[in-house]
Order: C-alpha cells, then sequence, then structure tokens
C-alpha cells in the first residue's frame, strides 16, 4: 500500500499513547513461562505481538485476547515442541524464543520475511547458547535456525554486545529456567541498554532473581527458578509517540498533547529532552506531553543508541533544523528491518536533505526553510523509516508518497489514523485502502 502525505500546518488535539511493544512482548513472554493463569492489561496489536501470541500458543500457551487485556495460561518451564517456529518479520520475538526454546530437544526457526529477518544476525546469540550445551544449525547465524537443546547445562558464558542487545536479552529469559546457576559476561560495547533494564525490570515483577553489575555487563542467575503468575499492565510506547512529537514540532501550528506517557525504562523518553536542545517548546505534565510547533529548530548532537527506535525520528526533526546534527553510536541501526542508516539516508537525498554516513553515525545538515515534496519515497519495508519519511512529508511543501506503508503496522498500526485525527491529510491507495 501506498499512502499520500499532504503537508500539514500543525497536529492538534490530544491523543493517548499506544501500548508500549517492548513491554507487551516481554510481559506476554514472562506470562507464558509462568504456571497459572496471568493477565497482561493494554497489550499493543501490533504485527510484532501478533507474531509472538501465535508462537507461544504453538508452544503451548492457551491466550485468550480481549479488547483491553489478554488472559494468558503459560506452560511453564515445559513448553510443548511444536517442531517449527515462525516469528514472522519480528526480530525481538526471535531472539528471546530462540533462547527459551533451548530447552526443547529440537527445533526449527523459520520466517517468511526472507529479505527482512532472514538477512538479520544472530550468530553471536547462538554461539553464546552453544556455551550452554545447545546444538545449533543456521545459514551463517541467520534463518533457518534449528536448535537441539537436549544438552542444555548452566555454567559461565560470554555473550556479544556489539550488533544487539536482544541477544542478552534472550539469555536473561532462558537462565532461570535451566537447574544450575548461569554466570553471564558481556563482551565488546553493549548496545541499547535501556531495552536491558526493562528485561531486568519485567523479569523482577515476574519473581526471577538476577543479580546484575551496574554496567550491565556481568549477570549472575540462581538456577532453577520459576516465573510468578501476575498481572501486568503495559506501559504508553514511546518510540511511536516520538515519531508524533517531532512531526509536531516541525509543523509549525502544532499543539499536540500525548498522554499515557511515564517515566519508565525506555530510552525512547529522551526525544523530549533532544526536541528541547532543539528548541522546541516542550511541556510535561500528569497531563501528558505537549509539543508546540513554530519555533525555528537548530542542531543537536545526541548518542542514539540511548534511544534506538527514536533515533530516525530525531532526525527528522533534524532534517527542519538550522546546522548540522551528529546522531553518534548508532551501527546496531544497520541491523535492523533495513540498514536505517544508509536507506533512510538515500530517501532523505530524493527529498533533498543534505545528510552523510560513517559507520556509526548519521549526519544531518537541516533546512529551517524546508523541502519541497512531491516526490515518492520508498519505506523500505520499516516501520521506522515509514515514520520518518512521514515526518517529512508532513513538513514539506507539496507533501509526499510512501511506498510500502502498510508495514508500520509491525509496531504501529494506527500510526496514520493518530495523524489524521489531530488534522493530517492523508491518502491511503491500494490493498484495500488500509493498514492492519
Amino acid at each position: 500500500m501506498d499512502v499520500l502525505i499532504h503537508p500539514c500546518r500543525g497536529l492538534k488535539g490530544s491523543l493517548r499513547a499506544q501500548p508500549s511493544k517492548n513491554y507487551t512482548t516481554r510481559y506476554l513472554l514472562v506470562s507464558a513461562l509462568a504456571g497459572g493463569e496471568s493477565q497482561v492489561r493494554y497489550p499493543a496489536k501490533s504485527q510484532d505481538a501478533g507474531a509472538l501470541i501465535s508462537c507461544l500458543k504453538e508452544l503451548g500457551a492457551e491466550i485468550v485476547e480481549q479488547e483491553e487485556r489478554c488472559i494468558v495460561r503459560g506452560f511453564g518451564s515445559h513448553p510443548r515442541n511444536p517442531g517449527v517456529l515462525n516469528p514472522g518479520n519480528a526480530g525481538a520475538v526471535l531472539r528471546f524464543l530462540l533462547g527459551v526454546a533451548s530447552i526443547l530437544p529440537e527445533v526449527k526457526f523459520v520466517t517468511d520475511y526472507p529479505d527482512s529477518l532472514g538477512k538479520r544476525p544472530n550468530q553471536d546469540l547462538l554461539m553464546a547458547l552453544e556455551q550452554l550445551g545447545v546444538k545449533t544449525k543456521s545459514n551463517e547465524g541467520r534463518l533457518p535456525i534449528t536448535l537441539r537443546g537436549s544438552g542444555l547445562h548452566g555454567g559461565k558464558v560470554t555473550v556479544s554486545g556489539e550488533k544487539s542487545s536482544q541477544y542478552l536479552s534472550a539469555l536473561l529469559f532462558l537462565s532461570p529456567l535451566i537447574k544450575e546457576k548461569v554466570e553471564i559476561r558481556v563482551t565488546g560495547n553493549l548496545k541499547s541498554r535501556p531495552a536491558v533494564r526493562t528485561t531486568l525490570e519485567v523479569l523482577e515483577e515476574a519473581g526471577i532473581t538476577v543479580k546484575a553489575s551496574s554496567d550491565l555487563l556481568h549477570f549472575h542467575v540462581p538456577g532453577g527458578q520459576k516465573y510468578r503468575a501476575g498481572s501486568y499492565e503495559v506501559h504508553g510506547d514511546w518510540p511511536g509517540s516520538a515519531a508524533l512529537l517531532a512531526a509536531a514540532a516541525v509543523c509549525p501550528e502544532s499543539d499536540l498533547t500525548i498522554t499515557g506517557l511515564y517515566p519508565d525504562e525506555q530510552g525512547e523518553q529522551a526525544i523530549t529532552d533532544v526536541l528541547r536542545d532543539m528548541g522546541a517548546r516542550v511541556e510535561e505534565d500528569e497531563g501528558g506531553i505537549n509539543v508546540r510547533g513554530g519555533d525555528i529548530l537548530t542542531g543537536v548532537e545526541f548518542n542514539g543508541d540511548l534511544a534506538t527506535d527514536a533515533a530516525l525520528a530525531m532526525v527528522g526533526a533534524a532534517c527542519f533544523a538550522r546546522g548540522q546534527s551528529r546522531f553518534f553510536n548508532v551501527e546496531n541501526l544497520r541491523f535492523k528491518e533495513c540498514d536505517r542508516i544508509s536507506e533512510p539516508l538515500s530517501e532523505l537525498c530524493r527529498m533533498g536533505v543534505e545528510s552523510e554516513e560513517k559507520r556509526d553515525e548519521i549526519i544531518i545538515h537541516g533546512n529551517p526553510d524546508g523541502y519541497q515534496g512531491d516526490v515518492t519515497l520508498d519505506g523500505r519495508g520499516d516501520h521506522r523509516v515509514i515514520m520518518l519519511l512521514t515526518i517529512l512529508g508532513l513538513g514539506s511543501k507539496k507533501g509526499v508518497r510512501i511506498k510500502g506503508a502498510e508495514h508500520v503496522a509491525k509496531s504501529y498500526p494506527d500510526f496514520f489514523y493518530h495523524l489524521e485525527k489531530t488534522g493530517a491529510n492523508i491518502e491511503f491507495r491500494g490493498k484495500g485502502d488500509k493498514i492492519s
């Protein structure tokens, strides 16, 4: 599906933030790993959440999806062996399940998205699982992947943190299920530390004991633990909201408030500080986050690894800022649904945005006068890229057409409808004229 994003003078009104994808996947997973019945309130309705629910059902969990909650009767430490699991295009779902499925005698992971998830690397995680006695077979760390976990044991394990923190989170979800204690040491520069803190927060809520060093590079996990059934409430999603807040900042007459966002372990809440540093009017109170447009933005420097899933939204705002913006320590963006450095910058170039890329940096030379638009851009099959291009279209003079916009549903199915609700003019073209 294509969408036509027309120029927008301002986003106005109030929206409740969609539920967090990251908290939803973690709460559903620990609920399935517990015996008894758990409740996950306000879960995200994204494609990633749907992929995880499907896999957990295959593993033996009973899940009833209601309007505002999921009821989960878990399989505990004894999942059913489905033989084959398909996590769709969900990288975190794949990595987390590669961890916990290691307690099975044999299971194969496949995907319907060979050009996206099928290309994402997992070798560092597979090497770590092999240190715990798991036998693995893969396409050089890529799907399809087969695990044989009959020799699973505890002990010491090292895992690289250079490409993704999801490898570490996978080990943290698995380790309590192993009879012996597990000691995890992270090598290299650990990426996306806030996501690891989210994992530790959810594990603690589920009754799991993990001793973590302050630098998040060493972990001791006692063996033979049991996940505890519980009731969990999913937080508002900062990554998706970051795109809306950035869009409001670049549209001159905006007065947008997003409610349901609270301080937690999501690093993407840094969007408010970055927009303030750019000169946007951002106010926070118990009623929500308010952004008003109309101010000339200025360039910033930001360590993008602190807010991985908001980095491209920040880039969107930087395109309209005076001077240079530099987002560094972002090499892990290259290992997402697409290469989130080279591929989106190619699309920005078609808009007339001046940019540079380095191995782990995005540099934007902004233009406060904006861009003509009236071009067709490719969303690259990546929800975050689509959100970035939408920001450019809203702030442009003649709008843009985005190809493959249906992929925004991976994390935020209501993204375009929320924009329409706050004043954006968006047209849907093709494939049923709806996002699902």
